[in-house]
C-alpha cells in the first residue's frame, strides 16, 4: 500500500491519500481525541503524540498537528497508523456509526433561499475545498447572513477568512441577492 501526502493551505494540516475509499458518503470531523471513539481509524491516528485533529473525506484523511511539534517527527507514525488500519480490515467508522457531518436542516420561510445556498455550496464550493483537505457545511441563515462550519484543513487555516469573505461570500451574493454576509461558526 502506498499512501501519498499533500500539503494544504493550512500549515498545521497534512492530507493523506491512501489510494482507496475512506468514506462512502459524507465527511467525518474529529476535532478532539475524545470524540474519536466512533472511528477505529481516528482513534489510531490520535494515538500518535502531537495529533490535534482528524478529518475524513471520500478518499482522503487530513491530520492537524499541535503547534509544538514538527511534521518530520510525526508524519512517519501517522503514515504507519493509516497503513496498519487499512491492512487490518477494520471499518473506518465503528459499528453503526455514520459520518456525522453535512448541512444543517433549515425550517422556515427562507427554505427556497437556503436550498439555493446548499446547492451552490455542494456544486461550487465543497469540491474545491475537498481538494485542500477540508469541508464547509451550511449551519444557518438569518436576515441575510449565511453561517458556515469549516472542517478539516479549513478549520484554523490562516487563509480561511479570505476564502470565506472574498470567495464564498462573493459567490453567494452574486447568485443569491438575499445573501449579505458569510460568517464562520464553531460547533
Amino acid at each position: 500500500m502506498f499512501i501519498q501526502t499533500e500539503s494544504t493551505p493550512n500549515p498545521a494540516t497534512l492530507k493523506f491519500l491512501p489510494g482507496q475509499t475512506v468514506l462512502e458518503t459524507g465527511t467525518a470531523d474529529f476535532p478532539t481525541a475524545e470524540g474519536a471513539s466512533a472511528s477505529p481509524l481516528a482513534t489510531r491516528i490520535f494515538a500518535v503524540n502531537g495529533v490535534s485533529g482528524v478529518f475524513f473525506g471520500n478518499d482522503f484523511v487530513t491530520v492537524t498537528k499541535g503547534d509544538d511539534i514538527e511534521w518530520d517527527h510525526i508524519k512517519p507514525a501517522i503514515l504507519g497508523a493509516v497503513m496498519e488500519h487499512f491492512q487490518s480490515g477494520q471499518p473506518v467508522m465503528a459499528g453503526d456509526a455514520i459520518a456525522p457531518s453535512g448541512h444543517a436542516e433549515h425550517t422556515g420561510e427562507d427554505g427556497e433561499i437556503v436550498g439555493q445556498i446548499k446547492e451552490l455550496l455542494d456544486t461550487r464550493v465543497r469540491p474545491a475545498v475537498a481538494q485542500d483537505g477540508g469541508d464547509i457545511t451550511f449551519h444557518g441563515f438569518d436576515r441575510g447572513v449565511v453561517y458556515l462550519h469549516m472542517q478539516g484543513a479549513c478549520a484554523g487555516c490562516p487563509s480561511s477568512t479570505l476564502t470565506l469573505k472574498m470567495g464564498i461570500e462573493n459567490l453567494l451574493r452574486h447568485y443569491i441577492p438575499e445573501v449579505t454576509e458569510v460568517r464562520p461558526v464553531a460547533v
